[in-house]
């Protein structure tokens, strides 16, 4: 499913912030370790979403 997430998939991400960047939408937050990444992509993959980039941003200093 590619385009814009539905209000009640933006309900499932609570911690983190979803923006609407036509014809996508970007979901940033921060993630804990490699076992809450897994289970933010098992959110994705079960709520019929599509990842398209992911990328990691390093903090500041």
């Amino acid at each position: 499913m590619a385009g814009l997430v539905s209000e009640r998939s933006r309900g499932a991400f609570p911690d983190m912030v979803v923006v609407d960047a036509p014809p996508e939408t970007i979901i940033v937050g921060e993630v804990q370790d490699e076992s809450h990444l897994h289970g933010v992509l098992a959110l994705i993959q079960s709520l019929g979403l599509r990842v398209v980039s992911l990328q990691e941003i390093p903090h500041g200093p």
